[in-house]
């Protein structure tokens, strides 16, 4: 048997997709928090809860792709797919 990996790569359509569908959320949240009838402290902690959330997020899918990686040992960098 030969011993190929096949590399699964993300198409440019599906990249600027997510980008997209990332910001138009950031977005609408903002906007919702902005728009809220409420005092200004309580859109200021939700606006941190959202960053809070957000950076949480991208840290826990490095964390677990970077656990991917470890073992399966794929040889490409963080900005190849670019």
């Amino acid at each position: 048997m030969s011993d190929t990996s096949v590399k699964q790569q993300n198409t440019a359509a599906f990249y600027g997709q997510s980008v997209a569908s990332f910001a138009v959320a950031m977005a609408a949240t903002a906007i919702g928090i902005y728009q809220l009838e409420a005092d200004p402290w309580v859109r200021a902690f939700l606006g941190v809860a959202v960053l809070y959330l957000v950076t949480s997020a991208f840290t826990l899918a490095k964390v677990i792709r970077d656990r991917q990686d470890a073992t399966t040992g794929r040889p490409y960098g963080p900005f190849e797919k670019l």
